[in-house]
């Protein structure tokens, strides 16, 4: 008999109540018992980034992450970053600056690309932070330049290899952000 436990999650904004295979992770149940297609299954073993989704507002690997794991939690795909037909500034970024070619990392890269945003401008620092000024990065006061969105995004693969729009997609998204 295969365990299961029960669990409750809000989705996108939507509380869900399931019953799952402890074992099912959150890719998985997001994909085949919630048809939320839009997050995909690349490598399944964490490395591509193409399963990358917010948990409570922190970008995690939705193929690693065990949904029992994260019971009582926000998760946000990247259907959930868009108010209907509006779409969230990094969306548009990407659709402004050809951000993806076959766009099956799409989504993960919208994904990490909105969660390095918030990352950012909570003053969170990455190992390009400390590269140059590092009274700067000290402060928190890290400037969002192509070294820095490049570390950042660094979980994330493309093998259409569309980096430098998906760069210039994420300076676009940061400028229209911090209005």
């Amino acid at each position: 008999m295969v365990p299961e436990h029960a669990i409750t999650l809000h989705i996108n904004e939507t509380p869900h109540e399931l019953t799952v295979d402890v074992r099912t992770t959150l890719l998985d149940l997001l994909r085949e018992e919630l048809g939320l297609t839009g997050t995909k299954k690349g490598c399944d073993h964490g490395l591509c980034g193409a399963c990358t989704v917010a948990v409570d507002g922190e970008r995690v690997v939705s193929c690693l992450t065990l949904a029992v794991s994260i019971d009582g939690s926000a998760v946000t795909t990247v259907e959930g970053l868009s108010a209907g037909d509006d779409l969230d500034p990094v969306q548009q970024a990407f659709l402004d600056h050809d951000g993806f070619q076959c766009g099956y990392c799409t989504s993960g890269q919208v994904s990490s690309a909105h969660a390095l945003l918030r990352e950012h401008a909570r003053g969170d620092l990455s190992v390009v932070s400390f590269e140059g000024d590092s009274r700067a990065a000290l402060d928190g006061c890290t400037v969002l330049n192509e070294d820095e969105i490049r570390e950042r995004m660094a979980g994330n693969i493309c093998r259409c290899g569309a980096y430098a729009n998906i760069v210039d997609a994420i300076v676009a998204a940061a400028e229209r952000t911090s209005r």
